[in-house]
């Protein structure tokens, strides 16, 4: 994508689909001129847009054709998202007439916008950073509320205000580090060793804190996996439809039913977790079935949280659980199915919470347990987190890698302090870690990495 805010682009703003309302969206220097050769007011003293103001009025084509009824709001640069004069078309929401709408207005000069670019021109002419321009993806694709809240924050520019004043604090420091440098043999005021380390070590620190957040808030920003696993007919694929509250998986009593995985999402009380019901345990020649149990181990290596489902009504021994999924690898939740059924002597509810398991009776057939169990799996996957903290910074994944490598050069660089590494030589981990700091918020980031930003965005915003 290139860096370049000129020209006029247009783009359907709300999702595709039919819908009540559409919006299009048109920047740049001609969006007014577009916009005043296709409206035509619904009354007979307009003189024109007025700036934030909401009209209503006709669109229509080169030949005068009515293509909609629309309310139109133009909102002149620089005090628009994007800094550029912008027009923005309420539409109804059809695809045929929002479809209409956007090809005359490109007929008219203006090019199709690309994923992402009123925000990238919004950074690029310095409406935010580019930690905020993430946040607007991060926003729009929150799967959960906490999420959303983390990405708000961001958005209001804190984050991007605080890694500034780090890269600030660090390249005073360079100035420092460039005056004993250039300047040795002058008597001019150097910054001593200890000082400077006690400035990296409180940068170290204030880093530190900031990746604090980013795995106790992972279930909030991704949401979380939970892995159905266990013998064929233990009940995996009726719990599945019990926790959705509709038939998704299909369910007999022929072993091997399920070959490959199903995925569904629940919403736990604002938390996002996706179900997995994977092919039931046993011996088996078929490669097709072989396929499906290797898939679901390794779905279940990669789960937050594994649900050993076991039928209650059968014979059970503690020597059937995946030793990979003891009680003490804490990622496993004991599932008693068919308790509406007589239970095996020895109960397997007893044999696997004296193993050290949390266990949850249910009857997936009945609906028994159901609330407890969905209850207990959010509680598994937060398991550390609790709730997300409106006010705290979060880096996504990007601007954690990032941070990690500027947090990288200033421990190196605290090393070298301590051994009294000459001032030049500093000066090369801390233009690195400064360099970082820069690269999360936009000033000096390369292109490769802003092209697969904006990529991500959708398109119209």
């Amino acid at each position: 994508m290139s860096l370049s805010s000129s020209g006029t682009i247009a783009a359907i703003a709300t999702p595709p689909g039919d819908g009540g309302v559409g919006i299009i969206r048109v920047c740049g220097d001609n969006a007014l001129n577009i916009a005043n050769a296709m409206f035509k007011s619904g009354k007979e003293s307009f003189s024109g847009f007025k700036r934030y103001t909401m009209h209503y009025g006709t669109l229509l084509d080169a030949e005068s054709v009515e293509l909609d009824d629309v309310l139109a709001v133009f909102m002149p640069g620089p005090g628009s998202y994007t800094g550029e004069d912008t027009i923005e078309f309420n539409c109804h929401g059809g695809r045929a007439i929002l479809a209409a709408v956007l090809g005359e207005i490109l007929s008219r000069g203006a090019t199709l916008a690309r994923p992402g670019e009123f925000t990238l021109r919004a950074f690029l002419n310095g409406k935010m950073d580019l930690t905020q321009a993430e946040a607007v993806a991060e926003m729009i694709h929150a799967p959960s509320k906490g999420a959303a809240q983390l990405a708000r924050v961001k958005l209001s520019g804190v984050l991007g205000k605080r890694i500034e004043e780090l890269r600030l604090r660090l390249e005073e420091l360079r100035a420092h580090l460039c005056v004993a440098v250039d300047f040795p043999e002058d008597e001019l005021e150097c910054l001593p060793l200890d000082k400077m380390k006690t400035e990296v070590t409180d940068a170290v620190k204030n880093i530190s804190e900031i990746l604090a957040g980013v795995e106790r808030t992972r279930a909030w920003r991704e949401g979380g996996l939970a892995v159905l696993s266990g013998k064929v007919n233990a009940g995996k694929s009726s719990l599945l439809n019990a926790l959705l509250g509709r038939n998704r998986a299909i369910v007999t009593d022929i072993p091997g039913t399920t070959r490959d995985f199903i995925e569904e999402t629940l919403n736990l009380d604002g938390l996002q977790v996706r179900v997995v019901d994977t092919a039931g345990l046993r011996e088996t020649s078929d490669k097709v079935e072989q396929a499906g149990l290797d898939m679901g181990r390794e779905l279940a290596q990669q789960a937050d949280l594994v649900l050993l489902i076991i039928d209650g009504s059968k014979d059970f021994e503690i020597e059937e659980i995946d030793p990979e999924f003891s009680a003490e690898s804490g990622k496993c939740i004991a599932v008693i199915n068919k308790t509406d059924l007589p239970q095996s002597i020895p109960s397997p509810s007893d044999v696997m919470a004296q193993a050290g398991y949390d266990v949850v009776e249910i009857s997936a057939k009945k609906g028994q347990g159901i609330d407890e169990l969905a209850l207990s799996i959010r509680d598994h996957v937060l398991a550390g987190a609790g709730e997300p903290d409106p006010d705290e910074l979060v880096p996504n994944s990007r601007q954690a890698a990032t941070l990690k490598k500027a947090l990288s050069e200033l421990d190196g660089l605290i090393q070298d302090i301590e051994m009294t590494i000459p001032y030049d030589l500093l000066g090369v981990r801390l233009e690195s870690a400064c360099s970082a700091l820069s690269e999360i918020t936009g000033e000096i980031t390369p292109q490769e990495i802003l092209d697969s930003i904006f990529s991500k965005f959708c398109v119209g915003k």
